[in-house]
């Protein structure tokens, strides 16, 4: 057995022990997992953004060496499957069918598949996929969310007028209304939020093993949410739960794309019934671009309303939302619910805002690292800089202005957001002095003053123009139940089963730490499992920001009670009273008699032997389903400088600096690490990535030679901060963190970039902010 170290460990940064599976190759990703007698799906996917289907000539691939079946929609029609990805009823205005695994008679986006083609050799299934002659009678599309309400729009669905699925209103917009009559000034900003594509390292996959023995089916494949996967694969091809097992092994990257239920890993699944053979279906890069989930694409205009001494009187806001063209679950219903944050960290007695949903020509969306909370905070943080430059007020101090204090806790938002604690302007304070923000406005004062004594002597400067971006968020995480098991063996070793998944999130260092406090056993001898729906009971999953806050603390209440028992039986075997036995460093002693002790391992061993205590059985283990009092909203503020050359346009990040606050830390170099991945996404989307139709709703950015994911020599040296505001939600006071560089990246950038073109009168730009979108913008406001 191991040490364990001295001192609690959780608040301790211990290195993260999946690390060295994962950076030396060891690691087993859906792919690597092979099945004996194993075949090969490939899609044949549509070329075109909308078209009815008028034939499909299978005959060709059907008589090639090596190819098993080629199958269209009219083969799962036949099936006792229903063979469709549903939409969750009961959310939307309209109705609307839900995604077909394959085309039914009707294609409404680039890349919807088709057809499937099944073969002993993936290469063999894709130039069978190839062969496959579909014939096609185009159909108008139409990709822009706004130009999809006109009347003359093509429809995406016939009784979805005007393609709106649904409408979302959140606040009040008579008391909104008002507070615009009263309040000295308002501003408007017209918003787009980009579209993107997530890029995990690996693509969707699957491995679908059907057992006619029990007509059951296992299916190892990428999943955020394994259970969640299990019922919506049940839904769509008709099995039973119980006969159906989800696998979900090492997983490269989720973002929110792996949380989704697709039609690559229900045809496979379906395919092995057919077959009665192992079916793998593993995603291209570039089928991930044409048919992954895409994320964001809002367009908002939004106003803000103040008085003449900064205070905000409210907002309103008027979003367009693109939902592609089917919705999946409850995505069409998603974008309405963006407008819960919309206050910010801000006292805003007023806001309403209305959502539309609407069906366009392109991939289906869904949700992508942050959900909602990034096209919430870019409004309002846009809004709030626009209003302090209106004021010609410091954009620090417009927002310190209007920042709830901590004695306003628990606050609820004019949207019904229940915030449950905060100390925003200290957040604020730190991300200000750890750029030293009134330095760096000296400094560009000083800038622009000989920067206009060059001009007015004819001598115009290359020297870029510095930009100072500050961004305040808040970010809601939590949710929905989880479940805990903590199982500890005879010889004292103790196995964690939780409901969450972990792909890059580091719970089995995380929950380890937490077990390892609660029963005193070292951390090595700790293991965790997770992605198996045989060996847990049941699992909500890992996304919103959720797992430590519900994950963490259902294995700490497991733990708990393990603990307890174990004091039972560790007193009756001391002959004292369980009040009257401690338990620290792995041993129970009688208080005030340090030589009457039992190791934990010994009491292990009993749990499982005769002569336990009187009403205690046989075991010593806890099986807790954990659901958190209330929403926790971590927070913070993150500051952008950079320096702008407004001839080329060209940005350089000079510094970023993130204080976040996700209440008690269970790991911090888990925190840090987390906040850098979720800024390099958000700076990903604020500078480079961008997924674009053309008019024929062709999708133009299909690979990576055209949609630019940032390099890590283009991202800057992050300095990460905290602070700590425990969460009164939930017993370990935590609160969720790994979205948060999503949320407060894009708007600190943009900000920043505005900040630095203020002397030109630019007042707008979209992003990404790439040099030739800085530049034409420079150019037109010339």
């Amino acid at each position: 057995m191991s040490e364990t170290p001295d001192g609690p460990l959780v608040g301790r940064d211990i290195e993260r022990r999946e690390d060295p599976a994962l950076v030396t190759g060891r690691a087993t990703y859906t792919d690597d997992v092979q099945a004996a007698d194993g075949t090969h799906l490939c899609f044949v996917r549509s070329r075109y953004g909308h078209a009815t289907v008028e034939g499909t000539d299978t005959e060709a691939a059907e008589s090639m060496e090596g190819v098993l079946g080629v199958y269209t929609w009219e083969d799962i029609e036949a099936s006792d499957s229903p063979g469709v990805i549903p939409v969750r009823a009961g959310i939307l205005d309209h109705e609307i069918p839900g995604h077909p695994v394959l085309a039914r008679g009707r294609v409404r986006y680039h890349g919807q598949p088709v057809a499937a083609v099944i073969a002993e050799d993936r290469y063999v299934a894709r130039d069978a996929a190839n062969a496959v002659d579909v014939s096609y009678d185009r159909l108008d599309t139409v990709t822009d969310p706004i130009e999809a309400t006109d009347d003359d729009a093509p429809r995406i669905f016939d009784g979805v007028p005007g393609n709106v699925v649904t409408v979302t209103e959140m606040g009040d917009a008579d008391a909104a209304e008002e507070a615009f009559e009263d309040a000295d000034r308002t501003v408007e900003v017209e918003l787009e939020n980009n579209r993107l594509i997530a890029n995990a390292m690996e693509p969707r996959a699957a491995l679908a093993e059907y057992d006619e023995t029990d007509d059951s089916l296992t299916v190892t494949m990428t999943s955020q949410s394994p259970h969640g996967h299990r019922g919506k694969l049940s839904t769509t091809l008709g099995i039973p739960e119980n006969r159906l097992r989800v696998v979900a092994p090492d997983v490269g990257g989720g973002f929110g794309h792996k949380g989704h239920h697709h039609p690559g890993e229900a045809m496979a699944a379906w395919c092995a019934r057919e077959l009665g053979r192992p079916v793998k279906w593993t995603a291209t890069r570039s089928e991930n671009y044409l048919a992954g989930a895409h994320g964001r694409d809002h367009r908002t205009t939004a106003e803000l309303a103040f008085d003449d001494d900064g205070t905000i009187r409210g907002i309103r806001a008027e979003t367009h939302a693109g939902i592609g063209g089917y919705g999946l679950g409850v995505s069409p219903a998603l974008p309405g619910w963006y407008g819960r944050l919309l206050a910010g960290q801000y006292r805003i007695p007023a806001i309403h805002c209305r959502t539309q949903s609407v069906l366009t020509n392109t991939a289906p969306v869904h949700s992508y690292r942050g959900a909602g909370r990034p096209e919430a905070i870019y409004v309002t943080e846009r809004l709030v800089d626009r209003a302090a430059r209106e004021l010609d007020i410091d954009p620090a101090d417009f927002r310190r202005r209007n920042q709830l204090s901590p004695e306003e806790f628990p606050h609820e938002t004019a949207v019904g957001a229940n915030y449950d604690s905060g100390e925003y302007e200290t957040a604020l304070a730190e991300a200000l002095d750890a750029v030293d923000y009134d330095a760096l406005r000296e400094r560009q004062s000083d800038e622009r003053e000989r920067e206009r004594k060059r001009e007015r002597a004819g001598d115009g400067g290359d020297d870029p123009y510095l930009g100072i971006g500050v961004a305040n968020y808040v970010e809601s995480t939590g949710g929905g139940f989880e479940s805990g098991v903590v199982r500890v063996h005879p010889d004292g070793g103790v196995t964690v089963y939780a409901g969450t998944h972990s792909h890059g999130q580091g719970h089995g260092t995380t929950y380890a730490q937490i077990v390892a406090d609660e029963l005193g056993v070292p951390y090595d001898d700790i293991d965790v499992v997770e992605g198996d729906t045989e060996r847990i009971p049941t699992g909500t999953g890992t996304f919103g920001s959720r797992s430590t806050i519900a994950g963490g603390n259902a294995v700490a209440e497991s733990a708990g009670e393990v603990a307890e028992k174990a004091r039972r039986i560790a007193a009756d075997r001391l002959e004292a009273a369980p009040e009257d036995v401690e338990h620290e460093g792995g041993e129970f002693r009688v208080i005030g008699a340090p030589d009457r002790s039992i190791a934990f391992e010994t009491v292990a061993d009993a749990a499982y032997g005769r002569g336990l205590p009187e009403g205690e059985s046989a075991g010593l283990e806890s099986t807790t389903f954990y659901e958190q009092d209330g929403t926790a909203y971590a927070f913070g503020t993150h500051v952008a400088v950079v320096a702008v050359d407004p001839d080329s346009g060209e940005i350089d990040v000079e510094r970023y600096v993130a204080v976040d606050d996700c209440g008690e830390q269970v790991n911090p170099r888990i925190v840090e690490g987390q906040v850098h991945g979720g800024v390099a996404q958000g700076l990903g989307q604020a500078l480079y990535e961008e997924a674009v139709y053309d008019d024929a709703g062709t999708l133009v950015t299909g690979s990576l030679q055209d949609y630019a994911v940032p390099k890590i020599t283009q991202l800057p040296s992050m300095e990460t901060r905290s602070t700590i505001t425990p969460s009164p939600t939930n017993p370990l006071g935590v609160k969720g963190i790994g979205e948060a560089g999503t949320i407060a990246a894009p708007p600190a950038m943009v900000n920043a970039v505005l900040d630095a073109l203020e002397p030109f009168g630019v007042e707008e730009i979209d992003m990404p902010l790439t040099p030739e979108r800085v530049w034409r913008t420079v150019q037109n406001a010339k």
